[in-house]
């Protein structure tokens, strides 16, 4: 069969995208530039959001006593021992709200990774609330000649979730973000959480509509993972009964639902999170890296006969 994508995968991997774009494999460099959030230093709300400790997926090199300059180079050793065929970089700037600055302190930082010879272009990790039309035209520029993807945590759809774990803007804030990014020319990632408290199965599946009408370029997703010593973890332990929790296989059908009623353009970048287990308050799941969920994924697609955007409505 023909998929949209031009590939014979049955969801549009970002990993075949990326050799489309760049020829061979790139990989991503996290970088922590030393940013915070408006949530977190009292400029909206203090503590940050209920469920998020960065140092879960901080890598070991991601430091902020160190320069950015120095962590590409760190990072590049660090993957050039597991993936020994990445010669090309995309700088991950992952922690916290990278654009949560003035336009001065974001050239200062994006311009020390730009001018590596290895990367080939930026991602930028951040808000919706934390981007406007000044920051939007300065990303513009830099991808009239290098890749550029602006990444938003829009998280959760529904405006009371989004409250009750304090992120401090609402679903409304997030469409007009990706809107405007759209408008500068500019590609828009977003995450999405499944399994925030008082929400279910059937709500996320009428999401699949929602985000299909926006213009998204990529998009991830997460299953709910609850990490010790946050807000979140306080209130799964008094209250178990808000949280619904999707057992492996369980998951795999709602993700394959999901996917068949999903904007067949969007790009898949994940269908997981990956958490250090000892991060966690409940047992992972399984002992599967996330290259294994994807290839259960794809083989229970090829078993069901479908594929992302089958039952889509333009």
């Amino acid at each position: 069969m023909s998929y949209p994508w031009g590939f014979n995968r049955r969801f549009y991997a970002f990993a075949n995208y990326s050799k489309q774009i760049f020829g061979e494999r790139i990989q991503k460099l996290s970088i922590n530039a030393g940013f915070t959030c408006p949530n977190r230093d009292g400029s909206i709300a203090l503590g940050g959001c209920t469920y998020c400790d960065n140092n879960a997926f901080n890598p070991s090199y991601c430091d902020t006593s160190k320069s950015i300059a120095q962590q590409i180079e760190e990072g590049i050793d660090f993957h050039r021992n597991r993936y020994r065929r990445a010669k090309k970089y995309l700088a991950y700037f992952q922690a916290y709200s990278n654009t949560y600055a003035s336009l001065d302190v974001l050239k200062e930082k994006y311009n020390q990774a730009l001018k590596h010879p290895a990367i080939e272009g930026i991602i930028v990790g951040t808000r919706p609330d934390c981007i406007d039309e000044e920051k939007l035209t300065y990303f513009s520029e830099i991808a009239k000649r290098k890749y550029v993807v602006i990444e938003y945590g829009v998280e959760s759809c529904n405006n009371t979730t989004l409250a009750a774990i304090n992120r401090g803007h609402d679903f409304e804030t997030s469409v007009r973000a990706l809107e405007l990014t759209h408008e500068k020319g500019i590609k828009s990632g977003v995450h999405i959480i499944f399994g925030l408290p008082n929400e279910n199965k059937k709500e996320w599946m009428q999401w699949a509509a929602i985000l299909s009408k926006l213009p998204i370029h990529s998009i991830k997703f997460h299953q709910l993972q609850i990490l010790k010593n946050t807000p979140l973890a306080s209130l799964y332990e008094l209250h178990p009964e808000l949280f619904y929790q999707f057992d492996f296989n369980e998951y795999v059908d709602f993700i394959i639902d999901f996917l068949e009623k999903l904007n067949s353009n969007f790009i898949v970048e994940r269908f997981v999170g990956e958490v250090p287990p000892a991060y966690l308050l409940k047992k992972p799941w399984n002992n599967l890296r996330n290259d294994q969920v994807i290839q259960i994924i794809e083989n229970k697609m090829e078993e069901r006969n479908t594929w992302q955007g089958k039952y889509y409505k333009n």
